[in-house]
């Protein structure tokens, strides 16, 4: 399993779990999304960058050794768990069809770690 950054304790939205093949999207948040996560308090990195995925509203990542369990709700509110090695975060927030951004917060290897999270589109 990949070692952790120190700040994926955030709401990383990381996974590896794909979207099923060939079933039409349901959301309208689905497609792929870049996410900037940033360290307000804690020992952890200050930035971190995730590939994300978006199908019918369940959140996966485009990386691998992590556990996740996300959801994006038809209004566009997150609510997400991240897990991998030890270290654990939630995080919540909301996303427009273009954009969105939220709060994390987690525990790690450094201990206890908070932030912000912005999210950008991919077309």
């Amino acid at each position: 399993m990949p070692r952790l950054p120190s700040c994926v304790l955030l709401l990383g939205f990381v996974s590896v779990a794909l979207a099923p093949g060939g079933a039409a999207a349901q959301s309208p948040f689905d497609g792929r999304w870049s996410v900037l996560f940033n360290t307000d308090r804690g020992e952890c990195e200050r930035s971190y960058r995730a590939g994300v995925r978006i199908f019918d509203g369940y959140i996966t990542a485009d990386a691998n050794g992590f556990n996740l369990d996300g959801r994006v709700s038809r209004n566009g509110s997150v609510r997400a768990i991240i897990s991998a090695q030890g270290q654990a975060a939630s995080g919540a927030g909301r996303l427009s069809r273009t954009q969105g951004g939220g709060v994390w917060r987690g525990r790690g290897s450094r201990g206890y770690c908070a932030g912000t999270w912005l999210a950008q589109r991919e077309y």
